[in-house]
Parts: C-alpha cells; sequence; structure tokens
C-alpha cells in the first residue's frame, strides 16, 4: 500500500517516535548495539576478509566485548537485509529521469538477496511503499512509472524512510539519489541529523548536482556527504547521470563487503544520553594504521524514566 505524506504533518508524526525509540538491535536473547562496518585500506580498496578478532570496539573510551560478527557478502550468514530506495522526482529531474529509472532497475536486479526494498519517491509529497522480493515485478513498474514534477522535500523523505526502517530488525541500507537540496521539508537539516544520529541504518548517497547553481553546489554537496558519513556511508557525485551504472556498482561492492559487529553495552544505564562509538581494526607493527574504518559514530541510549 502506498502513503503519501503531507510535509506539513510529517514533522509532528515522525519526531517524536524516533526520538523515543529503544537502541536498534539485532534481535536475540538479548540486545545487541548493532554496527555496519566498511573497511578499506591506503589505496581506497574495499577490504573483505577480515574476522572477528580483527576488530576492537569502544564506547565512550571503554573497550567492549563483541558477541556478534558476520559479513555481508550474500553467502554469509548475516542477519536479513532491508533495502530503501528513496528517489528525487521532482521537477528539476526532467531530462535525467529515464537514465535514473533504468539505473535503479539494474540495481535492484543485482540485490536479490534484500528481503524486502522500501521505495520512497518524493518531489513537493512524500509516497512509500515496502515491497517483498514475491512483488519484485509491481516494485519494477512502480519505478518505471515515475514522472518529474514539484518542488523537493529531500529531508522528509529520509525522515519518513527512517521512521519505517526503526521498527525492522537486522541490516538496513538506504540508497538516496537526489540531483539537489531540499526546498519544501517539513523538518530542518538539523532536526534530520539527529534522526539519522538515532537510526542504525546505513545511507548512500548519489548526489547529481551538476545542474546546481555554483552558489548552492557546495553547500549542497556538504550536507549531503554530511548525511551519508554520519552512518556510516558514503556520498558519490557523479558528473554525468551516464556514470550512475558504475556508481551502483561501487554502492553493490561497498554493501557486500560490509562487517555485521554487535555488542551488548557494559554501560547499563538507561538515561537516554549519547554515547560515542569508536571500532578499530587490529594490524601489525610493520603499519600500524593500514586501514580505514567507516561506521556510524555513536547511538542513543535506551531510555526509561524511573518510577
Amino acid at each position: 500500500m502506498t502513503r503519501a505524506i503531507c510535509p506539513a504533518l510529517l514533522a509532528l508524526s515522525i519526531l517524536p517516535d524516533l526520538f523515543a525509540q529503544q537502541v536498534p538491535v539485532f534481535r536475540s536473547n538479548v540486545d545487541l548495539v548493532n554496527l555496519a562496518v566498511t573497511v578499506t585500506d591506503r589505496k581506497g580498496n574495499l577490504v573483505g576478509d577480515l574476522t572477528m578478532e580483527d576488530f576492537e570496539v569502544y564506547e565512550d573510551g571503554r573497550k567492549q566485548n563483541v558477541r556478534f560478527f558476520a559479513s555481508g557478502d550474500p553467502g554469509g550468514a548475516a542477519p536479513e537485509m532491508h533495502l530503501g530506495l528513496t528517489l528525487d522526482v521532482s521537477e528539476s529531474m526532467g531530462e535525467d529521469m529515464s537514465f535514473t529509472k533504468t539505473a535503479a532497475v539494474k540495481f535492484l536486479n543485482r540485490l536479490l538477496e534484500a528481503v524486502d526494498v522500501t521505495i520512497v519517491d518524493f518531489d513537493t509529497e512524500v509516497r512509500v511503499t515496502r515491497y517483498s522480493q514475491s512483488d519484485f515485478a509491481r516494485l519494477i513498474e512502480r519505478i518505471r512509472q515515475q514522472k518529474a514534477g514539484g518542488w523537493t522535500a529531500l529531508y522528509d523523505a529520509i525522515g519518513v524512510y527512517l521512521d519505517g526502517a526503526a521498527s525492522q530488525s537486522g541490516r538496513k541500507i538506504m540508497v538516496l539519489y537526489t540531483d539537489g537540496g531540499d526546498t519544501r521539508s517539513s523538518i530542518s537539516f538539523g532536526e534530520l541529523i539527529d534522526l539519522l544520529k538515532a537510526s542504525d541504518a546505513t545511507v548512500y548517497v548519489i548526489g547529481e548536482l551538476e545542474h546546481q547553481p555554483s552558489s548552492l553546489k557546495n553547500d549542497q554537496r556538504l550536507k549531503l556527504q554530511q548525511i551519508a558519513e554520519l552512518t556510516g556511508g558514503k556520498a558519490f557525485f557523479p558528473l554525468t547521470v551516464k556514470e550512475l551504472d558504475q556508481i551502483y556498482e561501487q554502492v553493490l561492492a561497498e554493501i557486500h563487503a560490509q562487517y555485521l559487529l554487535g555488542y551488548v553495552s557494559a554501560n547499563d544505564r538507561t538515561d537516554g544520553t549519547w554515547r560515542k562509538v569508536e571500532i578499530k581494526v587490529r594490524s601489525g607493527a610493520a603499519d600500524p594504521h593500514p586501514y580505514h574504518v567507516r561506521a556510524r559514530r555513536g547511538y542513543f541510549a535506551p531510555f526509561r524514566a524511573s518510577k
């Protein structure tokens, strides 16, 4: 079922829910703080052959005991994956829509291990539908029917996806494609940043900004980078839409090279505070810093009011 969300009501509907939620977890006998981690070497190449023993996790400077480990490789034992595809279909997309739709369909055809796909398309309004793999044909048809028009409710669209992903257990990946900055949302950029910090979704951004005015392009680029990097994801900025196929291949490689780590915090206080998380990869003495680690930078602790 497709839902169209009026931007004027969006902040009232999603902000209280997301700020009140518990720490996102892999479901087991205990609640785990889950972390999606990407590791690259000095040359920027993805590193996919590490083990649990290679990682160290610190929360507010205190070392934690990693209890869950899996790789994102489709043949591994990773938790189920939920994919979100957030597409800008505002008026400025215009002539690029046909190529964008074709590239998105090709990407989805390569990521069949996702148990479901949430499509969020946005212009002045935000519309969201979740499809199971059995509904794949309907999903593809939904993408192919997209038409460009209206303003750009970018922040609202991301917030709607995060709201729905909060109820999902397992691994959550969102791929966002947009060609410009926000012109219509009810929530501010600062409020969106808080929502991203409260979420355990990894966001990959494809920002095709070549049609944007020079006076706005740098600010938009910095904001899109912040959205991705805050979650442990990455932002890509193609010079033309013809590069989309290649970029989707890079995103696919990133997803399959991710590691999933889970730990039970040694801090059992339920005070709702922000907890800084740092992940390190052990290495030999010959090169103490050969790797670069990307992951979300922390999480909000659970909050339970004292009686």
